[in-house]
């Protein structure tokens, strides 16, 4: 998808010298990242800064500083298309299915299954820059940019923005934002609820020298299919069936092993008239830097930023924020009703995610991979992310995808790696010309080269250098970079 036709990305750069508390490790001063505020953005700017490990949180975007942050963070995807779910999954699918038509609600399950929100990054981080934008409405104004609202500030002591927090729109005085970061990971058994299996007294257990116990109903298949063989070839009297039909019934009489069912045969099964609880779901933009786009070949709800509702019996009880950007959905935040924890609604709502983003494959066939924030393999409680399966992680110095699978060993030997393993790879879209950086000075947009002779004062060549080669030279011929 090409950038679109409407207003730029304008964005302010700030460094990231200066460490600020972790919210995995606890550590008051070890975590590093650079930030910058967008005033606006456009989807495809932001795909781009995000495959070069770039995270949003409300209208703060940052990029840990990897070689230096205690808990590096790496830029996880899932591969959508391709995506099975575990066992564990399949259990939570089965758990919501179960409460909706029964109402049942395993207790035991529940412990099993812990919520654990997928998305809650920005929530365990206390960004370094907080304050209000300096830059005034009438810089912006000539370029058509529509800011009817003023940029809102930041709270001081939790990672997202108000404008993200405070759901006017949900009527729901209950819904809370839940992350369960102190939770086991999701699937693996407490230790009160695991369970020992003991091998087999003598004389008892599986008898080898009988045949492996089959299904009933395949039992039952394979009778009738050998019936319908047998009345027809007594029916034509010895001759001999066309070949084909005979194939079909020699293939059919074989009992078929169960295909196993995707994450849409759960979410899209037909309740029974008589199911306990009706769960809905609608879908609606909201407020974020990502300008909302259009596209001939994109998915009919378009491009931006959308609140994804889930109500329960009129009730709503979780809303999950999402981007939907030209290759992916990006998945923000988690909001959910904590009464409803034991839905393990975390894992719930990323599933749905994945079968959306499947959906949305079907009118874009660019958009394929749906995007869980970071994966932080030094923080044992955020490697759930791993769980879904088949995942890449973004190679922190060449940024190219690489299989999680060949990169958990280089992380079980050091927090930070390099995962492209060819040395000789470089990052492609690396910085190559800073004069080409497209900046915004007084109502203007020029190259850098021009207002780098324009400028009055100390030199910011070192500033502007730096958010370059973190933005990438693409982006940074298309975005532009506000100075005062």
């Amino acid at each position: 998808m090409a950038a679109g036709g409407g207003s730029p990305s304008i964005v302010e750069f700030f460094g990231g010298e200066d460490g600020y508390r972790c919210g995995y490790c606890r550590s008051d001063t070890g975590n590093l990242s650079h930030g910058m505020w967008a005033h606006s953005m456009t989807v495809q700017d932001y795909q781009d800064l995000i495959d070069r490990g770039w995270r949003r949180s409300g209208k703060y975007v940052y990029k840990p500083i990897m070689n230096q942050t205690c808990c590096p963070q790496y830029t996880i995807r899932c591969q959508a298309l391709h995506f099975q779910a575990s066992k564990s999954h399949k259990k939570v699918l089965k758990k919501m299915l179960k409460f909706l038509s029964k109402g049942d609600v395993s207790k035991v399950a529940s412990e099993e299954e812990p919520m654990d929100s997928h998305i809650e990054d920005a929530v365990a981080c206390d960004f370094p820059y907080k304050s209000e934008s300096q830059v005034s409405q009438s810089e912006l104004t000539p370029l058509g940019v529509d800011h009817t609202e003023s940029v809102q500030n930041e709270d001081k002591d939790s990672g997202e923005t108000k404008e993200e927090v405070n759901v006017q729109k949900v009527e729901s005085d209950s819904l809370q934002i839940c992350a369960a970061k102190d939770t086991p990971v999701p699937g693996e058994p407490s230790h009160s609820a695991k369970v020992v299996h003991a091998p087999p007294k003598p004389g008892k257990g599986a008898d080898l020298s009988k045949p492996l116990c089959r299904k009933a109903k395949d039992i039952r298949k394979e009778r009738k299919l050998q019936k319908l063989l047998q009345n027809q070839k007594c029916t034509l009297e010895g001759s001999q069936l066309p070949g084909g039909d005979q194939a079909f019934l020699l293939q059919n009489s074989k009992p078929k092993t169960n295909q196993p069912k995707t994450i849409e045969d759960f979410v899209l099964e037909s309740l029974p008239d008589d199911a306990r609880h009706k769960l809905e779901f609608t879908r609606f933009l909201c407020d974020s830097p990502l300008e909302a786009e259009h596209a001939p070949n994109g998915p009919e709800c378009g491009y931006g930023s959308f609140h994804q509702q889930y109500w329960l019996d009129g009730k709503i009880i979780a809303v999950g924020v999402i981007d939907i950007l030209p290759y992916c959905v990006s998945s923000v935040y988690l909001y959910y009703d904590p009464d409803f924890s034991f839905l393990s609604l975390g894992v719930y709502s990323a599933l749905r995610e994945i079968a959306f983003t499947r959906q949305l494959h079907e009118k874009a066939p660019d958009l394929c991979f749906y995007y869980m924030g970071f994966y932080i393999h030094s923080c044992p409680k955020m490697r759930y992310k791993g769980q879904y399966r088949p995942s890449d992680l973004l190679c922190p110095e060449t940024y190219v995808w690489m299989p999680i699978e060949q990169c958990l060993p280089l992380l079980e030997n050091s927090k930070y790696s390099r995962f492209n393993q060819d040395g000789k790879a470089v990052d492609e879209g690396r910085l190559k010309e800073l004069g080409r950086v497209r900046v915004l000075h007084k109502r203007t947009v020029m190259p850098y080269s021009v207002y780098k002779k324009r400028r009055k004062g100390p030199s910011d060549e070192a500033n502007v250098q730096q958010y370059a080669s973190l933005v990438g030279q693409t982006c940074s011929e298309r975005m532009l970079l506000f100075r005062s």
